[in-house]
């Protein structure tokens, strides 16, 4: 995990994502998963280069299956932009970092 990351959990998805001033990207992953772990160094660079506008948290789908049915994660990794405690963006996918700005910028202020 970056140094700019956090580890969301069940237990700190509210303080952490619902509560936040700013908006929260989450990153839904797995160990196992090939994409998710390409898709990694990509979501570091984010949480760097936004640090204090952005949150960026990582969220084990193995050990917090409940979030994952809360959001009806089918596939991973899907990033989830939430804004106000509510989901503004979902990607699926080893997306391209241009994608991820993209949606991003539509929500910082």
């Amino acid at each position: 995990m970056g140094a700019n990351t956090v580890e969301i959990t069940d237990s700190n998805f509210e303080s952490e994502v619902e509560q936040s001033a700013i908006p929260v990207l989450v990153d839904f992953w797995a160990a196992w998963c090939g994409p998710c772990r390409a898709l990694a160094p990509t979501v570091d660079q984010i949480a760097a280069e936004y640090d204090g506008r952005l949150k960026v948290g990582k969220l084990d789908v193995d050990a917090n299956g409940s979030l994952s049915a809360r959001f009806s994660i089918r596939g991973i990794p899907t990033l989830l932009l939430f804004k106000d405690g509510q989901v503004k963006e979902q990607l699926v996918g080893a997306v391209p970092k241009a994608t991820i700005e993209t949606a991003i910028s539509k929500h910082l202020a």
